[in-house]
């Protein structure tokens, strides 16, 4: 069930517990990367800045049935689990890795 929360500026609304279907994490396989990045770690990392953890882990299925490489790196050589592993929150989506 949505629950939606008022924020301190009346005209906006923060829906809370929505989950993306599964048409809706698909997308972010064809999220395009920038010059010089490369394509599967882009896609990661952008899934990972914008799910919650366990729609994250739904993602990253799809993301290995297309047949996409979880090892790869960012411009400076860093994968994915990397990152993960400096990041705060990062110990929950590591472990769906």
């Amino acid at each position: 069930m949505t629950q939606e929360v008022l924020t301190k500026k009346k005209d906006k609304k923060v829906v809370e517990d929505e989950q993306r279907t599964d048409e809706q994490l698909r997308f972010f396989l064809h999220v395009q990367p920038p010059a010089g990045v490369d394509a599967d770690f882009h896609v990661l990392e952008i899934a990972y800045r914008n799910m919650k953890p366990d729609e994250f882990g739904r993602f990253v299925g799809f993301f290995r049935e297309a047949g996409r490489n979880l090892q790869a790196q960012d411009p400076v050589g860093d994968t994915i689990a990397d990152v993960l592993r400096r990041h705060r929150h990062g110990a929950e989506y590591l472990a769906v890795l």
